[in-house]
């Protein structure tokens, strides 16, 4: 009777081990089945501009980008100058990745033959998966210098600008950014101020697949007490053209250095103060590069 007890005990004991090792194997299945990769939503942008502002993009290790923009005369100074077209502002740009997070940048635009350079990195990216974050998020930092022939020492010349990019991609069409800025300006006249903060707010809508519209609009703080500054604003179109974007917009700012956008924007939109302007951007890889992204 008690080698039946012990046959049977060891029996239940077998079949119960059986069934927890069931049990833990269906268990680890299932948690492989679930766990998933870490995607990084890419392509908020479509390039490391909005319009104007800086976006969230950054070039990839070993891609350097090269811009040119161009912002023309007022638009209602009438068929003698072409509206406007006869009169331009340029500026050439190179923009370089070191790594996939650090982007650095060299400029010079005609807007007081300014010369700047330039770092962007990025902080977080906006993933799913295994890992959530919300938004993409960079530190942008920039230094100029106006090089006009006057008398001012060069240091009085100087200027610093730091913002913030806070950008998240919705769904395929659309993307939103807000971007934290400030500027300081070593030298001002007298009824100016040094520092200026601004909140920029930006977007990107996708109409078809090359295709998308944009818009940008900076709250400045020095704009509400003065008559020569206004809040800058910019309504485009991206066209992608293979490695190329194209930006075709309206805006009320001329300068293409952020200094120059958000602290000396002249353009009245209330009085016929806009600007027909566009930017080119042509990417070039100068190294392999992989990397998982959600589009």
């Amino acid at each position: 009777m008690k080698d039946l007890l012990i046959i049977r005990l060891i029996l239940i004991l077998s079949l119960t081990s059986g069934v927890v090792r069931a049990q833990d194997d269906l268990l680890n299945s299932l948690d492989k089945d679930i766990a998933e990769d870490v995607h990084y939503v890419g392509y908020t942008f479509k390039s490391t501009h909005i319009i104007n502002g800086q976006s969230v993009e950054n070039m990839k290790k070993n891609q350097l980008d090269f811009r040119i923009n161009h912002r023309f005369g007022e638009l209602n100074s009438g068929l003698f100058n072409l509206y406007g077209l006869d009169n331009a502002l340029i500026n050439f740009s190179f923009d370089y990745g070191i790594t996939d997070r650090l982007m650095i940048g060299v400029r010079r635009g005609t807007y007081e033959k300014t010369y700047d350079g330039s770092l962007k990195y990025l902080l977080f990216r906006q993933c799913t998966g295994k890992r959530n974050f919300p938004v993409t998020v960079s530190y942008y930092t920039d230094f100029s210098a106006n090089t006009l022939l006057y008398s001012a020492p060069l240091q009085r010349r100087l200027a610093y600008v730091h913002q913030l990019l806070i950008a998240r991609k919705f769904n395929d069409k659309l993307s939103i950014q807000l971007s934290p800025s400030f500027v300081h300006r070593n030298s001002v006249q007298a009824n100016d101020v040094n520092d200026v903060y601004a909140l920029g707010f930006g977007g990107r809508y996708k109409l078809r697949r090359r295709v998308a519209l944009t818009w940008e609009y900076f709250y400045c703080s020095h704009t509400a007490k003065s008559d020569t500054y206004y809040n800058p604003v910019a309504l485009g179109v991206d066209i992608e053209t293979g490695g190329h974007v194209f930006q075709l917009f309206i805006t009320n700012s001329r300068p293409m250095v952020e200094k120059g956008m958000i602290a000396e924007t002249t353009g009245d939109i209330t009085h016929n103060g806009l600007y027909l302007g566009f930017n080119i951007s042509r990417v070039f890889a100068l190294g392999k590069h992989k990397e998982k992204e959600k589009e």
